[in-house]
């Protein structure tokens, strides 16, 4: 039996005021996929994704998150969904000023109950993967961007969901911190087995991906690969 898709919605729609950002949005993410979502500023990707990931409602549509459906929920089943279910990377990395850099990746581990033998084995394991093990009991406010980002996706990834949301990953990054970034993301996302929605306007960030969705005037549409082989 093949396995159901991590993310898949159907007629998924968003307005503000007189202003359509999408309408009549198909969208499915396969297991184990990586599918970036393209489109300028202002239309509306990142709308899309917050509709998708359950942080945002959409005006009407269905969503399909890990097999449940989540446009239905209300508030209390959805955060639990969502804690178990899906990590995200943020653009500005969002970490707990007040945490360490294992402390922050630990924490949806504790938010999920997990015992604490096997939290510390999961959290240093991802500090060694990460190549930030010396980096451990720093707080964010003595790391370099990259090093945040690092954190950031060992946090993502932590508790192992089966689909990872990234809104711009790069985009606070200098070129160089970048690049590894996003080998990280297409290496860790093979290894962990989990399927990325990755929101960008960089072509770059784009190539990582199997698939490229491009957003423009609320259509969506598939744009061919330059590499099919990734």
């Amino acid at each position: 039996m093949s396995e159901s898709p991590p993310l898949r919605c159907e007629k998924l729609q968003k307005a503000f005021g007189k202003r359509t950002l999408f309408s009549e949005i198909d969208l499915e993410l396969r297991p184990r996929e990586r599918l970036a979502l393209l489109g300028a500023s202002g239309s509306g990707k990142s709308t899309l994704l917050h509709c998708l990931s359950g942080v945002m409602p959409a005006d009407s549509g269905r969503v399909w998150l890990a097999g449940e459906r989540i446009d239905k929920l209300d508030s209390n089943a959805l955060a639990q969904i969502r804690r178990r279910k899906i990590g995200t990377v943020f653009q500005f990395f969002h970490l707990l000023p007040t945490l360490t850099a294992r402390e922050n990746i630990e924490l949806p581990l504790q938010l999920l109950g997990q015992a604490s033998p096997q939290r510390n084995e999961r959290v240093s394991a991802l500090l060694e993967r990460m190549g930030i093990s010396h980096r451990a009991d720093a707080f964010p406010a003595a790391l370099s961007g990259g090093e945040m980002q690092r954190v950031a996706i060992a946090r993502a990834i932590a508790h192992r969901p089966p689909v990872l949301f990234a809104d711009e990953p790069t985009g606070n990054l200098d070129s160089r911190s970048g690049e590894s970034v996003l080998q990280l993301l297409k290496e860790l996302t093979d290894e962990e087995g989990a399927a990325l929605l990755m929101v960008t306007h960089s072509d770059e960030a784009a190539s990582i991906c199997q698939r490229q969705l491009h957003l423009a005037d609320g259509v969506l549409r598939e744009t061919a690969h330059p590499d099919a082989s990734r």
